[in-house]
C-alpha cells in the first residue's frame, strides 16, 4: 500500500494528483505556477522556475515513483553536488524545491509534517563571501565612452552603461524602466517609483550626463512613449520598444569585452556604489539607492570591512577623564 505522501503528491510517473482530474502535465504546470508566483521579484520567480522545472526533471528520470519527502530531497541534493556545481547555484536550486513543497501543502498535496523534514535537508555550504567585481573610476569612464553614439545602437548602449554605472540600476529594473519614471524632483533628473526586491519602491537620482545620454537616444527612438529601451538589429534599425534582462546582459558582456575587463551588469551595480562611497557619499544614502532592505547588504557590494588601526573611535574627539 502506498504511503500517504505518495497518494497526494507522487513522481510525475504516478497518475495520480489532486485535482484528480488533471493530466500529469497540467499538475506539473499548476505546481510549477504556484511556486512563481509565491515570489513578487521577476528575478526570483525566474530563479524559482527554472529550479522546480529541473527538480521536476530529475525526479521524473532518476526517481520516478518515490515520494517527495525528505529522503528524495538528500538525493537530490547529492546529485547537485556531484555536478561540480557552485554551494550557492546549489542552495537556490534546493530553495526552490523547498518552496515547492511549501506551496504543494497549502494546496493540500502534501502533508504539512512533510514540509518540515523536507526543510530540514542543509544546504550547501558556502565558504567565503563573493565580493565581486568593480570598475575603477578611469574603467568607467573608458567603458561609457566606448559606444558609438553616432549609431542608433551606439545611443541606445551609451544609456544603457550610463544608467547602469550611475543609477546602481538591477536588470529588471533597466528591463521594465519606462519613460515616465524620468522626472525632475528638488531641481534634477531622477528615476521615480523604481519597484525592487520585496516590492520596496524607491526614487534615484540620475547626474545630468546620464539625462543627456538617455535624451540622445530616446530623441532618435520611433516610438515616443513605453520603455526607455528598445531593440535594435544588427543592421542598425529599431525593431521595438523594450528589452528583456537577457538581452541587456549581452549587451554588456559585448562592452566587458571590448574594455578587456571582466565584469557583468551586477558588477556595474557594485561600481555605483563603490564609486559613490570613495567621493563621500554617505552609506546609508547609498543603501536607500539600493534599494537595500539591510545596510549589511549594502556594505557587502562595498567591500567595506571594519578598520581597527583606525576605528571610529579614533575620530570622537574627547579626552580623558
Amino acid at each position: 500500500m502506498r504511503s500517504e505522501e505518495e497518494a497526494l503528491l507522487p513522481a510525475l510517473a504516478s497518475p495520480v494528483l489532486t485535482p484528480s482530474s488533471l493530466p500529469p502535465e497540467e499538475k506539473r504546470r499548476r505546481l510549477v505556477e504556484l511556486v512563481v508566483h509565491s515570489v513578487p521579484s521577476p528575478t526570483s520567480q525566474r530563479v524559482y522556475r527554472m529550479g522546480v522545472e529541473q527538480f521536476f526533471d530529475w525526479w521524473g528520470a532518476s526517481a520516478a515513483g518515490e515520494a517527495f519527502s525528505r529522503s528524495l530531497m538528500q538525493r537530490y541534493r547529492v546529485s547537485l553536488e556531484a555536478r561540480a556545481l557552485a554551494p550557492r547555484t546549489i542552495n537556490l536550486r534546493l530553495a526552490a524545491v523547498r518552496k515547492l513543497a511549501e506551496e504543494a501543502a497549502v494546496q493540500e498535496w502534501l502533508p504539512a509534517a512533510k514540509v518540515s523534514e523536507i526543510r530540514s535537508v542543509k544546504g550547501a555550504k558556502v565558504l567565503g563571501t563573493r565580493a565581486g567585481n568593480w570598475l575603477t573610476r578611469a574603467q568607467a569612464e573608458k567603458l561609457l565612452s566606448l559606444p558609438d553614439i553616432e549609431t542608433l545602437k551606439g545611443k541606445r548602449d551609451r544609456a544603457l552603461l550610463a544608467l547602469f554605472v550611475s543609477a546602481g540600476l538591477r536588470r529588471e529594473e533597466l528591463a521594465t524602466l519606462l519613460r515616465d519614471q524620468m522626472q525632475q524632483r528638488n531641481g534634477r533628473w531622477c528615476l521615480v517609483d523604481l519597484v525592487g526586491k520585496g516590492g520596496r519602491v524607491r526614487t534615484v537620482a540620475i547626474p545630468d550626463w546620464t539625462q543627456q545620454a538617455v535624451a540622445l537616444w530616446l530623441e532618435a527612438m520611433p516610438i515616443k512613449e513605453g520603455p526607455v529601451l528598445g531593440k535594435v538589429n544588427k543592421g542598425g534599425r529599431f525593431v521595438g520598444a523594450g528589452m528583456s534582462a537577457p538581452s541587456i546582459y549581452a549587451v554588456v558582456v559585448e562592452y566587458a569585452e571590448l574594455l578587456g575587463v571582466e565584469f557583468r551588469p551586477h558588477d556595474l551595480r557594485r561600481t555605483y556604489g563603490k564609486l559613490a562611497h570613495k567621493g563621500g557619499a554617505k552609506i546609508e544614502q547609498i543603501q536607500l539607492s539600493y534599494g537595500h532592505a539591510s545596510l549589511t547588504t549594502t556594505e557587502r557590494y562595498l567591500g567595506i570591512e571594519q578598520d581597527l588601526e583606525d576605528a571610529p573611535c579614533d575620530h570622537l574627539g574627547l579626552t580623558t577623564v
